[in-house]
């Protein structure tokens, strides 16, 4: 407010109401104004940090600090050089550089994109300048987009404190032209770049046609398109989807049909199959193959073979997948059959009985069963195997005349019209003959107590190794069996485990369980008991993963005594030679004494004739 001296004095303030009145004073005295300091402008500081990078031949690039002000803004600087080599320690002006504290951004946005997230849509988007890079205020950048070749003018849209600009209404999967450019109150930045962008994708909308199958062999097929018009993928093709599933398979028209139970075989001859319809089958799963890009045919590798597949085939892109092409049917030719079910059901001293039932896949139909067997000897060696082969209806046979407690092996194969397919193996014993201990007999005293029951021990096979698991314990029935060579143990198996042991124990003593690993068998002979001694034994499952152990129970096993038997020295081959040895020796030395005798006898006369005669010549 201008105040002179002429406005100092008192000043009162009077309110009036129709009640009352009041008024306040107040006195104003004018002094003399403050004088307001002078500004001083002084020199600036010099520029600190100055470095030199970029060098090249004849050029480099300075940068550095600029130094205080002192209230008289910076105009220009001066850089000067020194010439070390011709003129040391004379600085030479080289040039003058405007300095403007602020200016037009010197670059633009990077990672300028445009995408599309929906159809109608284009999304551009950037990475955003830094508040150094904005060069000065009133940062914003200028979005411009135009279709490609479509020779229109330049949409212009200005944003700021923004990374990415909606362009709304666009055409469905259109390339468009896309420029952002950095500007400020001072300016614009320099002239952008153009880069390619597209607008959002669509389903697509047609589907493949002329599909066509080739079936070259039984698990293998090719597939032939046409492939979709561009326009109608409405987005970035991706490629195409094949679609494909068996709808049944071919076997279930077979005039044998078997149908398997758990831990048995049904079988139904090929007179009664007339009026058996299959049981329902699990709906097949789907499969689906992928070809990338702009394809027009793909491979089908692992079919099922003997069976019916349906095929359709869609184009897909970023959104999804258009319609599915017209399904197509084929159907694959027969191939060789997997390996069938086995099992052993009747065994004796001198026969087995073996029941088959056939693969799970067949593949085909059914032409008949190769059956291979052949005995392993004490050794474990296989001797050579017998053949024998059977019609497909044929699903029993009986093997007679073979060894008692003998292990046999057999291989079972079923066979289609393109062959045999792998074997299915299974080892079952013959039982063994009857084994009586007969207790000792002591002259006077009668027989004595046999050490062990005398109860005729029988070998039992190993259990089949095709059996369905029931539901319930882990192990099944176990059987015992004592030969001359050790104790077999078998036993039905249905668990999952990793680890299987048989574990024994002298019977009534505290020692620790001896175990010995079974993996992957039914059967297991422990060898090296002592006779006359009864031991318990056991089969245990244990997983490292599952903390529960199955066991089955406890059996005993009694090892029979071996009787005593007197051995006779004089019949021991042994012996005999060390008697014809001792013999021999005695004849070489009595011809050895015989010799020397005969020899030593002359001589002893010569010599005493000749002391005669010398004693004789003396006396004269």
């Amino acid at each position: 407010m201008d105040v002179t001296d002429r406005d100092k004095g008192t000043y009162t303030c009077v309110m009036n109401t129709t009640l009352d009145h009041d008024s306040a004073s107040a006195v104003l005295t004018v002094v003399e104004a403050t004088p307001t300091p002078a500004i001083v402008y002084e020199r600036p500081d010099p520029p600190t940090d100055l470095e030199m990078t970029d060098q090249t031949e004849r050029g480099v690039r300075l940068t550095w600090i600029p130094g205080d002000e002192h209230n008289s803004p910076t105009q220009k600087f001066l850089i000067q050089y020194e010439d070390l080599l011709h003129q040391p320690g004379v600085w030479t002006n080289l040039t003058e550089v405007d300095w403007h504290l602020h200016h037009a951004p010197d670059e633009n946005p990077a990672d300028v994109k445009g995408t599309g997230t929906g159809p109608g849509s284009l999304v551009i988007s950037w990475t955003p300048l830094t508040g150094f890079q904005s060069n000065g205020p009133g940062l914003e950048y200028r979005v411009q987009w135009r279709q490609l070749n479509a020779g229109g003018d330049w949409s212009t849209k200005n944003v700021a404190n923004v990374s990415q600009f909606v362009v709304s209404g666009t055409p469905t999967y259109v390339s468009y032209e896309i420029r952002v450019q950095a500007i400020n109150d001072y300016g614009s930045g320099p002239e952008p770049e153009t880069v390619i962008g597209y607008s959002g994708e669509d389903l697509p909308l047609s589907a493949p046609e002329g599909v066509q199958v080739k079936v070259p062999n039984s698990t293998f097929a090719e597939v032939h398109w046409e492939p979709v018009p561009r326009s109608s993928v409405r987005g970035k093709l991706q490629g195409y989807k094949v679609r494909f599933d068996s709808s049944f398979s071919r076997m279930l028209e077979s005039p044998l049909c078997v149908q398997p139970r758990v831990a048995s075989f049904r079988f139904t001859t090929a007179a009664s199959a007339a009026s058996t319809k299959p049981e329902p089958e699990e709906e097949p799963q789907e499969q689906v193959l992928t070809f990338s890009g702009n394809r027009s045919e793909g491979r089908l590798p692992g079919l099922q073979p003997y069976s019916v597949y349906n095929l359709s085939i869609r184009v897909f892109n970023n959104k999804g997948e258009g319609p599915p092409s017209q399904s197509s049917r084929f159907e694959t030719p027969e191939g060789v059959p997997g390996p069938p079910f086995l099992n052993t059901i009747n065994r004796s001293l001198d026969s087995l009985t073996l029941e088959w039932g056939p693969p799970l896949q067949r593949n085909g139909r059914l032409l008949g069963y190769t059956l291979k067997y052949q005995p392993v000897n004490s050794t474990h060696e296989l001797e050579p195997p017998k053949i024998r082969t059977f019609l497909a209806n044929e699903t029993t046979f009986t093997l007679h005349n073979l060894n008692s407690s003998t292990l046999y092996k057999f291989y079972l194969s079923a066979k289609t019209i393109k062959g045999s397919g792998p074997f299915t193996t299974e080892e079952a014993f013959t039982v063994m003959e009857t084994i009586q201990t007969q207790p000792p007999v002591v002259t006077g005293k009668g027989p004595t107590e046999p050490l062990l029951p005398t109860s005729p021990i029988t070998q039992s096979p190993p259990p089949l190794s095709h059996k369905a698991p029931p539901v319930g314990p882990a192990f099944g029935t176990v059987n015992t069996s004592v030969s001359e060579e050790g104790a077999v143990i078998s036993w039905d198996y249905f668990g999952h485990h990793k680890n299987v042991y048989v574990e024994y124990i002298v019977e009534n003593s505290k020692e620790d369980w001896k175990k010995e690993l079974v993996n992957g068998s039914h059967w297991h002979m422990i060898k090296g008991l002592k006779p006359g001694t009864s031991y318990k034994v056991r089969v245990v499952a244990r997983d490292p993963n599952d903390p529960t152990v199955h066991s089955t129970d406890e059996v005993l096993v009694a090892v029979p005594a071996v009787p005593s038997r007197q051995v006779d020295i004089a019949t021991q081959g042994w012996f005999i030679g060390l008697m014809c040895a001792i013999a021999l020796l005695i004849l070489v030395l009595l011809i050895v004494c015989f010799i020397k005798r005969n020899k030593g006898g002359k001589y002893p006369g010569e010599a005493q004739v000749t002391a005669t005669a010398s004693q004789w010549v003396g006396g004269v």
